[in-house]
């Protein structure tokens, strides 16, 4: 996969590539580059160094030129600039100094067309929906079981898979059978992708 790593910080850039552990991994500095190597290639992530090129994401958000698969790293990720971020198309936020285990997790996810947030971010984003509307309710009733329901409404409570198994008395991968007929049904590869859905 090739990475294109906008940042104007080259020890980041250098620290991220070894962690990648990416041949093909490009270090942009500005828009203009930045656009020309998008141009033609579908398959390019870019990752976003927040610190130091916020300004000109914020240029890409309001003018709604974001590239399609965009990750923005940041060395004290915020609840709420993530959910900013979330909102307006960014696949994937969280921390700069992220483990290389979890940046390749990250990586996969977005290049795989999921969404990816860290722990706090994603029950955040889930509190948010607690309740569903009443036309969030109609279409799920429609496509989901009673019991997926119920899931669904477990997981906008926040709560995670062994907690949803024990509110509702059935075992762990009961609840992991339920999330993925859920997700299948809905056409949804995971939580926040389900949390926006239903937004």
């Amino acid at each position: 996969m090739k990475i294109l790593f906008l940042s104007s910080d080259i020890d980041i850039f250098d620290e991220w590539r070894n962690k990648c552990d990416a041949h093909d991994f490009i270090h942009i500095y500005d828009l203009k580059t930045l656009h020309e190597e998008l141009l033609g290639q579908e398959k390019l992530l870019v990752i976003v160094d927040y610190d130091t090129m916020a300004p000109e994401l914020n240029k890409l958000i309001s003018a709604d030129k974001l590239p399609k698969r965009v990750v923005v790293l940041e060395s004290v990720p915020e609840v709420l600039t993530g959910k900013m971020l979330i909102s307006h198309g960014v696949r994937a936020y969280g921390n700069l100094r992220m483990l290389p285990m979890h940046a390749i997790s990250m990586l996969e996810a977005v290049y795989n067309g999921n969404i990816w947030t860290y722990p706090e971010l994603t029950v955040s984003l889930a509190k948010q929906e607690k309740s569903l509307s009443p036309e969030a309710e109609e279409f799920l009733e429609h496509r989901l079981t009673e019991q997926e329901v119920k899931v669904v409404v477990a997981i906008l409570e926040g709560l995670i898979n062994d907690a949803i198994a024990h509110k509702f008395g059935i075992t762990t991968r009961t609840v992991k059978a339920h999330i993925s007929s859920i997700f299948s049904k809905l056409h949804v590869n995971d939580r926040v992708a389900l949390i926006l859905l239903l937004k």
